[in-house]
């Protein structure tokens, strides 16, 4: 076994995926605008996404091409880096419209394949 377990940061994507999804759920986009304290939830679960993306070793990432790695992990550098300008919809959409998909494709690669 290597010093960095894999199979640990891609739990802590699929846990904070999941768990920005639940956020997200009968709520609505307007909401971040409304709703600080939702806002900045679902801005730190995304980053803490692409932080435990970044941590994923290269050769797994390359034996896994199929998830975006790079838009991942760019989108945490993108948040933390220009905090002062986070689209709403973009927020949105990368919420409801990509994490669902990617839930799906990192439960696929888990071990336990737990739900």
């Amino acid at each position: 076994m290597s010093r960095h377990d894999d199979s640990i940061s891609i739990r802590q994507m699929l846990d904070h995926v999941e768990e920005a999804m639940a956020l997200a759920r009968d709520r609505s986009k307007p909401d971040l605008a409304s709703d600080r304290v939702f806002y900045l939830a679902l801005v730190k679960l995304v980053e803490i996404v692409g932080e435990a993306a970044a941590r994923v070793s290269e050769p797994w990432q390359a034996a896994h091409p199929d998830i975006p790695w790079r838009l991942i992990i760019g989108t945490r550098h993108r948040l933390i880096h220009g905090y002062d300008t986070v689209d709403h919809n973009i927020l949105w959409d990368i919420v409801t419209l990509d994490f669902p998909p990617l839930a799906a494709q990192i439960k696929a690669l888990l071990p336990d394949k737990r739900a």
